[in-house]
């Protein structure tokens, strides 16, 4: 397949996945087709809290999850307004890699894999109650089976699914997570921890406010990114098609010379 194709075939399944993901969020019990990607986007969440306490050399100590898709990570030590702003940011930084990193099919099942293992990984060594355990194990292990046995294109549907599910919930947390900084001033968010962070000189709709932002902007630029790789792709393969017609005609007008 060439790259123009493969651009081609890799938006197209894009948008597909866009709509299906929208289409299931409207439907009738939709949400139970969702809730595994749901429970993925949390893990994610929490492993990038978990992620940058050990970056900044904190501690963790634990993770736990509800049936709802809620997770905590305590940690301590570390630097806390960097480790209170990679859950929201870190989701949508892992679904926008997923997408521009399955630009290309091949990869998707090397993902999945991947994907697979810090799943594994985030529950072994961190999970601390029933829930993460099951979700957990449940989402690493499917994983696992679609990077080892599902067929190429069958992985490269689910992986950019995942993606837009990972982009999609991390927005819509985002945007609970304004309401819960405006409504709810007792509910303990990551947000109130900015808050708190900052002695309340920036309050926790400001940092709600600004994560929404950031998440957008990461959107924003991954589907740019997307876009200008569709029109290279193009644009090289009409220069492959039209460079051998160029050659001959520049052959054909090039003036001949005779030697004395």
């Amino acid at each position: 397949m060439s790259s123009r194709e493969e651009a081609k075939n890799s938006f197209s399944l894009l948008v597909i996945c866009s709509a299906l993901a929208l289409v299931l969020w409207f439907i009738p019990l939709g949400w139970i087709l969702t809730y595994p990607f749901r429970m993925f986007v949390t893990l994610i969440h929490e492993g990038g809290h978990a992620l940058a306490a050990l970056v900044s050399l904190g501690s963790v100590h634990r993770i736990y999850l509800d049936w709802h898709g809620n997770g905590m990570t305590e940690t301590s030590g570390g630097i806390g307004m960097l480790i209170s702003s990679a859950g929201y940011l870190g989701a949508t930084l892992y679904g926008a890699a997923l997408l521009l990193l399955l630009r290309k099919a091949e990869r998707a099942r090397p993902l999945a894999i991947a994907t697979a293992a810090l799943v594994l990984l985030e529950t072994i060594l961190l999970g601390s109650n029933i829930v993460i355990w099951v979700a957990g194990l449940g989402v690493g292990l499917m994983l696992l089976a679609v990077g080892s046995m599902a067929p190429r294109r069958v992985a490269h549907f689910f992986m950019s699914f995942l993606a837009i599910q990972a982009i999609l919930n991390a927005l819509y947390d985002l945007s609970a997570l304004l309401y819960l900084s405006v409504a709810d001033s007792n509910r303990l968010t990551d947000a109130r921890n900015m808050a708190a962070a900052t002695s309340n000189i920036l309050p926790a709709t400001f940092w709600a406010l600004a994560w929404g932002g950031a998440a957008a902007g990461i959107l924003a630029y991954t589907l740019m990114i997307y876009y200008k790789s569709l029109v290279g792709s193009k644009r090289s393969t009409e220069l492959a098609v039209n460079f051998p017609d160029l050659l001959t005609e520049q052959v054909l007008e090039a003036p001949s010379h005779t030697s004395k």
